[in-house]
């Protein structure tokens, strides 16, 4: 799997992108066809992204999802369908086998990424695992996270760089960190939560969606290796983090954009 992702002749970056929480099958095979068509004329590898649940949440009376059974089902059904791999986030331990048996990539949340029995049990499944850097880790650190992983037998592995705390309400992203994070593992640039405000006064998380191009250009020119983007027909109506997700129709324009960078950069590094 991660040779599918790092070895693209065409020297592009690889994308993670769909929705935060699967909602339903129709939205979700309608994005993922959407994203295929702007992914497939691009030649960019694309693996499709959804939450079969939502474990981190500000309010008991936030979204979690539609059953993890049913949402496990429809995340294999849009591998299926279009014959590209997908991503879930898994939360303990018990739940990696079980996702193992519906998706290709078991992603471990930011707030997860010390916990070692999560890793590990992420790792046997010899599934590739995504270790989203937690948002109080320098980057660094994040090489002992990395280590659990490959340690446990399982070389499948890339850091995502998703932002760092900055202060009670916001986060900031180190580019610095691309380059350290390198040295352990290729690195994903999670654009769309690293413009969350997270810890709103309401209970809901807010966002800065107008600079997704902008952080997601800065990601390109410092290395990453792959982009992640949460996105949605309509974010103002989705049940999770609509405010820093991409509208769909944007996505087409932005990943042209983005390719034109990743070959000058690409040039520039010869």
């Amino acid at each position: 799997m991660l040779n599918y992702l790092t070895s693209s002749t065409t020297g592009n970056f690889f994308l993670l992108a769909g929705p935060c929480v699967i909602e339903g099958e129709d939205m979700a095979l309608s994005i993922a066809e959407k994203v295929m068509e702007s992914t497939t004329r691009l030649n960019i590898p694309y693996v499709f992204k959804g939450s079969y649940r939502k474990a981190n949440r500000s309010r008991l009376d936030s979204f979690t999802g539609i059953g993890d059974e049913k949402a496990l089902k429809i995340l294999r059904k849009v591998g299926d369908t279009f014959r590209i791999p997908v991503v879930t986030d898994i939360h303990i331990p018990d739940e990696a086998a079980m996702a193992a048996q519906y998706v290709d990539i078991l992603q471990i949340p930011a707030f997860l990424c010390r916990q070692t029995e999560l890793l590990v049990a992420a790792a046997k499944t010899g599934k590739m695992v995504n270790i989203k850097k937690g948002q109080f880790l320098s980057a660094g650190a994040m090489q002992f996270a990395v280590e659990k992983v490959k340690e446990s037998g399982n070389t499948q592995v890339t850091i995502t760089e998703r932002g760092t705390t900055f202060g009670y309400q916001d986060l900031l992203v180190d580019f610095r960190g691309i380059p350290v994070m390198r040295q352990f593992a290729p690195v994903i640039m999670d654009i769309t939560h690293s413009l969350q405000q997270p810890n709103q006064d309401t209970g809901v998380t807010g966002g800065k969606p107008e600079l997704i191009e902008t952080v997601a250009r800065a990601a390109i020119a410092t290395g990453a290796d792959g982009l992640f983007i949460e996105t949605h027909h309509n974010p103002a109506v989705a049940k999770s983090d609509g405010a820093n997700m991409l509208q769909l129709n944007l996505l087409d324009g932005l990943l042209s954009r983005l390719t034109r960078l990743k070959m000058a950069v690409n040039e520039i590094d010869k």
